[in-house]
C-alpha cells in the first residue's frame, strides 16, 4: 500500500508550461480517466451479458472486452507486483489483488476480475486523497515562510531574501505581512495574528521589547523588529523540522501493524491455497473451479489495506490536529506515550507563571537606594535569568554603564558573584548567603515573594522582593488533569519553598518541592522512575529543565518563551506557552488512540466474517471486493475525522 501511494504521488507531478490550474486539471485527468474508462467498459459489459444474446457477446469477444476494461486499472498494479517480485517480496497487496483478478479471468468470471482491480484503484485514489488532505492540513498550518524581508539600512528599506538577514539587523513589517524572522519589537506596540503558530484565533498585542516570532501576521501598524535569530534557527523552521521528523517516528501500534502485515500476508496465501486444493482433493463432488473461486474471495478479502494505511493515517491526523491547536508532537510514538501518563510533574516559573518579574520592594542596609541599585544592576546585567532582567529594567535613569564589573559568575540555583568597583558582591537567594557564610536578617525568610539578597564585601547589604504572576489558565489545570485520570501532580521549583508551597496550594497540586537546584530535580525524577507503574510527564521551559525533560518518560516544553535547550530535548512542544494546552494534548492523544483501535477492530471483525462466508462459498467475489474497499474507506474516513474534531 505504501509503495502504491508513493507511485501515485509521483504521477501527480506536472511539467506542463501552462497555468497551475490547467496543470492541476491535466493531472486529475491522468489520474481519474483510467477509472472512468474501466467503469464504463465494465458496466457496459455487464449489461451486454444480461441484455444481448450470448451468441454475439460470448467467447473471445467477451474476453477481449473485459481485458480492455481491465488494462487501465490492472496494468499499474501488475507492474507493482512484478517490481515487488524482482525485489523478492512476494507477499504484498499487489500480489493479492493481481492473483485474485487473474484467477477470476482463469475461471471465466471476467466482470469480477475487472471489479477487483477497479474497486481497488478507486480505494487507492480515495485513500490518496485522504493522505494528501492530512499532509496539506499540516503544511498549510506550518508553512509560514516569508519569501522576502524588508531590511532597514542607512535609513532606506531594502527587500532581501530572509536567509541573508543577520542577527542584529532591523527589519520592517507592514500591516498584513508575515513576520519573516524572530526578533524583538522596537516599535511601541502592535497586534498580531498568531493563529498559525499557536492555534489561537484572537489577535494578540505585543509591546516594545517583547519577542515576536516568524510566521505571526502583523495586523496593526508598520513596525520595526530587531532580528534575534537567523533564518535557519527561527521558530517556523524548527516547527517544520519537528513535524517532518514526527512523520518518521512510528508509534508502537503502527510498527506492530506493519509487522503483523508481513506475517499475515504469506499466511493468507497459504490458507487460500489450502481452500483451493483441500476440498477438491478430499471431496469427490467438489469442482476445482468452485474451490478456486472461494480461494479468490478469501484472497481479495484478506488484503490488509485498511490496517496498513488507516493506522499511520490516524496518527498523522493526530499530529495535524495537535499542530492546529498549537501543540507539536515530535513523533507518533509520543501520542501513544502521553496517553499512558499517570503522573504530571511541572516546573513553576515560566510554566505555570508568566515569568514576567517586577520589583515590588527595595530594602537596602547602610546604602541609599540609588547607589544600592547601581551595584545590583551592574552584577545582574551578567545574567539572562528573568529575575535578573527584571532588575536590569528597573529605573533606566540609574545607569550602571560606567561601573567596573569583573569576574562575574553565575552559579546555577544560587545567583551571581563578582567584583563591582573593587568590591566583592553576592546577589542571589538565601541559599547563596548560607553557602558563603553571610549572616543575613533571618526575618526575610518569611517573605512570600521571590527574594534577591545582596552582600557587599561579605556583609549583608539588603534585599529586593520580586513578584511573578500566575497564568490564568493554570488555575484549574490540576483539577482537569485529575478528571482525565492523572493520579498525581507534582510541582518542582528552584524558587523558595514558601512560594512553591503557596502556588501549589492555590493550584490544587498534590505535592510541591521548592529550593531545588537543577540536579535536585534530576534526582527527584530518577527516584520517581524507580516505580515502574508510574508513567511521568514533565512540563518545563528553562534551560535548567532540559535534563529533567530528557529524563522523563515524556518531556513537554513551552515553545514560545522557553529556552532552545528545553525545546530541543522535549518530546512535545506547546507553542502558546499555555499550561492548559496540556489538557488538549491528552485529549488529542486519547482520541487518536481510540480511532486507531476502532479501525483495527472494525477491519479484523469484518474481514473475519467475510473470511468464513467466503470459505463456505456463501460470499461472492463481488461481496469480497465491496467489503474490502468498504472497510478501507470507513477506516480512512474515521482516521481523517480527527482533523474536524474540536478539543
Amino acid at each position: 500500500m505504501k509503495k502504491m501511494v508513493q507511485t501515485n504521488t509521483t504521477t501527480k507531478t506536472c511539467s506542463c508550461n501552462s497555468s497551475s490550474d490547467t496543470c492541476k486539471e491535466e493531472t486529475k485527468l491522468r489520474i481519474y480517466l483510467p477509472l472512468v474508462i474501466s467503469f464504463i467498459l465494465l458496466t457496459t459489459g455487464i449489461l451486454l451479458d444480461y441484455v444481448i444474446s450470448t451468441t454475439f457477446f460470448a467467447g473471445i469477444i467477451r474476453l477481449i472486452w473485459y481485458l480492455i476494461a481491465f488494462l487501465p486499472v490492472g496494468v499499474p498494479v501488475m507492474i507493482e507486483m512484478v517490481a515487488s517480485f524482482r525485489q523478492k517480496d512476494f507477499f504484498t497487496e499487489f500480489s493479492l489483488m493481481g492473483i485474485a483478478s487473474l484467477g477470476a479471468f482463469f475461471i471465466g468470471e471476467y466482470p469480477e476480475g475487472v471489479a477487483v482491480m477497479l474497486f481497488y484503484a478507486v480505494g487507492e485514489r480515495l485513500q490518496e486523497t485522504a493522505v494528501n488532505r492530512v499532509q496539506g492540513n499540516i503544511k498549510a498550518l506550518l508553512d509560514l515562510r516569508s519569501e522576502t524581508a524588508c531590511v532597514l539600512k542607512d535609513g532606506s528599506a531594502v527587500v532581501v531574501d530572509p536567509q541573508t538577514v543577520l542577527v542584529g539587523d532591523t527589519i520592517q513589517v507592514k500591516a498584513g505581512e508575515k513576520v519573516p524572522l524572530d526578533g524583538i519589537l522596537l516599535s511601541s506596540d502592535s497586534s498580531f495574528d498568531t493563529s498559525a503558530l499557536t492555534g489561537e484565533s484572537k489577535p494578540k498585542i505585543f509591546r516594545q521589547h517583547e519577542t515576536v516570532l516568524a510566521g505571526m501576521i502583523n495586523t496593526g501598524k508598520i513596525i520595526n523588529i530587531q532580528v534575534t535569530k537567523v533564518y535557519s534557527d527561527c521558530s517556523f523552521t524548527k516547527i517544520l523540522e519537528m513535524v517532518q521528523d514526527a512523520a518518521s517516528r512510528k508509534a508502537k501500534t503502527e510498527l506492530l501493524i506493519r509487522k503483523f502485515a508481513k506475517i499475515y500476508t504469506p499466511a493468507v496465501f497459504g490458507l487460500a491455497l489450502l481452500i483451493a486444493l483441500l476440498p477438491w482433493l478430499l471431496l469427490p463432488d467438489m469442482l476445482f473451479s468452485e474451490c478456486l473461486y472461494r480461494a479468490l474471495v478469501f484472497l481479495v478479502m484478506s488484503c490488509p489495506c485498511a490496517l496498513v494505511i488507516s493506522v499511520p493515517l490516524s496518527y498523522f491526523g493526530g499530529i495535524g490536529a495537535a499542530s492546529r491547536n498549537g501543540i507539536l508532537f515530535k513523533g507518533a510514538n509520543y501520542i501513544d506515550m502521553i496517553a499512558k501518563v499517570n503522573t504530571v510533574v511541572m516546573d513553576k516559573t515560566g510554566t505555570l507563571t508568566k515569568g514576567v518579574f517586577k520589583i515590588r520592594e527595595i530594602v537596602p542596609v547602610k546604602h541609599d537606594t540609588t547607589s544600592f541599585m547601581h551595584i545590583v544592576k551592574a552584577i545582574e546585567a551578567h545574567s539572562n535569568h528573568p529575575i535578573a532582567k527584571a532588575i536590569a529594567e528597573y529605573n533606566p535613569d540609574a545607569s550602571s554603564d560606567n561601573i567596573d564589573v569583573q569576574d562575574a559568575e553565575e552559579m546555577a540555583g544560587y545567583g551571581l558573584k563578582g567584583t563591582v568597583n573593587g568590591q566583592s558582591v553576592l546577589a542571589g537567594n538565601t541559599r547563596l548567603m548560607r553557602k558563603f557564610g553571610i549572616d543575613y536578617d533571618k526575618n526575610i525568610d518569611t517573605i512570600v515573594d521571590t527574594l534577591v539578597v545582596i552582600a557587599i564585601n561579605n556583609v549583608y547589604a539588603g534585599y529586593i522582593t520580586i513578584a511573578d504572576e500566575l497564568k490564568e489558565d493554570a488555575l484549574f489545570l490540576a483539577d482537569k488533569l485529575r478528571k482525565l485520570g492523572i493520579q498525581k501532580t507534582v510541582l518542582l521549583s528552584g524558587d523558595k519553598d514558601l512560594i512553591t508551597q503557596n502556588v501549589a496550594q492555590l493550584l490544587g497540586i498534590d505535592t510541591a518541592y521548592g529550593d531545588l537546584l537543577p540536579e535536585d530535580k534530576v534526582h527527584y525524577m530518577e527516584a520517581c522512575k524507580q516505580n515502574a507503574s508510574d508513567i511521568i510527564a514533565f512540563m518545563g521551559d528553562g534551560i535548567n529543565d532540559a535534563p529533567v525533560l530528557a529524563l522523563s518518560d515524556i518531556g513537554i516544553a513551552m515553545g514560545g518563551m522557553g529556552s532552545d535547550a528545553a525545546v530541543e530535548v522535549a518530546d512535545v512542544v506547546i507553542q502558546t506557552d499555555q499550561p492548559s494546552k496540556l489538557i488538549t494534548a491528552f485529549k488529542i492523544a486519547k482520541a487518536t488512540q481510540k480511532i486507531v483501535w476502532i479501525n483495527i477492530s472494525m477491519a479484523l471483525l469484518v474481514k473475519f466474517a467475510v473470511f468464513i462466508l467466503g470459505a463456505l462459498g456463501i460470499a461472492t467475489l463481488w461481496e469480497a471486493v465491496f467489503a474490502d474497499v468498504g472497510v478501507s474507506l470507513l477506516a480512512i474516513l474515521n482516521a481523517v475525522r480527527i482533523l474536524r474534531k474540536k478539543f
